[in-house]
């Protein structure tokens, strides 16, 4: 026998190659389906757990600023209260002033005046000066002119809504800045809970996935597969429509 004609009858012989049936083709699609849906799952649990961080240090944040606001408006309210009580006094006092200069009284009119500049150095602020027209540098006798001749200095500060609304302006800011955190912690905690419909929507995935090889007919098994993957990729897809949390950088958990 030629060498031709072995070489010919080895290869007749040789085993052909068998093709993978459609049973093996599903499993290996129901193992990769399996390993990529529970690595999402595990994704999206950890990115759901970083909103929550999010959320109670928000929470937190805000709480101390709200706290902290709060604290201001009350101080600025007791400023407030306190601005007023000096505005009467001066008042008072002005119309003894006015009062003694229609009578003739001297001595009145220069009491009152001093009482005036005594109250105003202690306790009249720059801004309620500017506004009534005093000067701190003022003597009595400018005191007494100031209060006979100018309309601001009987004209009450308080009559003007912008000067009791800048006793608020810090503790304003302040609980804005609270409202805005407590916003931005109630954002993350909304995201944190789309994140966990995300894993439960896995959860379901890989239940399908597992229950796959309770059924005998290929057709069925093939049905509850492709619905599980359909189910994979809109979950996938959904949960990519979902913002990351606030400053989220992967290298940074590496040091990066």
């Amino acid at each position: 026998m030629s060498e031709n004609a072995i070489t010919e009858e080895n290869q007749n012989s040789a085993p052909a190659k068998k093709k993978r049936s459609k049973e093996d083709i599903l499993e290996i699609v129901i193992a990769v389906f399996l390993g990529i849906t529970a690595l999402a799952t595990a994704w999206a649990s950890w990115i759901g757990s970083l909103h929550g961080g999010n959320m109670s240090t928000n929470y937190t944040k805000s709480n101390n600023l709200a706290a902290d606001g709060n604290a201001r408006w009350n101080e600025a309210s007791q400023a407030l209260m306190k601005d007023m009580q000096i505005w009467n006094m001066i008042s008072d006092y002005e119309v003894e002033i006015l009062y003694a200069n229609e009578t003739g009284d001297t001595d009145q009119m220069y009491e009152s005046a001093y009482k005036i500049k005594f109250i105003c150095t202690d306790n009249l602020t720059e801004k309620m000066a500017e506004l009534i027209g005093y000067d701190f540098e003022f003597d009595a006798d400018q005191i007494i002119d100031w209060v006979i001749n100018s309309e601001l200095s009987t004209t009450s500060p308080f009559d003007n809504q912008d000067f009791i609304d800048s006793y608020y302006v810090d503790a304003r800011a302040v609980l804005a800045e609270s409202e805005a955190v407590l916003a931005e912690g109630q954002s993350d905690n909304k995201k944190g809970d789309t994140f966990n419909l995300v894993t439960v929507i896995y959860s379901v995935i890989l239940f399908m996935l597992g229950i796959v090889g309770t059924f005998r007919r290929l057709p069925n098994r093939m049905l509850i597969t492709i619905v599980a993957i359909a189910g994979f990729l809109f979950g996938t897809i959904y949960m990519f429509t979902i913002p990351f949390p606030t400053g989220f950088n992967l290298f940074s958990f590496f040091g990066g």
